[in-house]
């Protein structure tokens, strides 16, 4: 379990950021959502 926690989570964290970065990215340049 823990082994396999260590190779996921990284890769979940690193996916996070990249679609937060995109999503951000789309956002920002033609509608504004917040």
């Amino acid at each position: 379990m823990l082994p396999g926690a260590l190779l996921i989570i990284p890769v979940i964290l690193m996916y996070t950021a990249w679609s937060y970065y995109v999503f951000r990215g789309k956002v920002s340049g033609s509608e504004g959502y917040h």
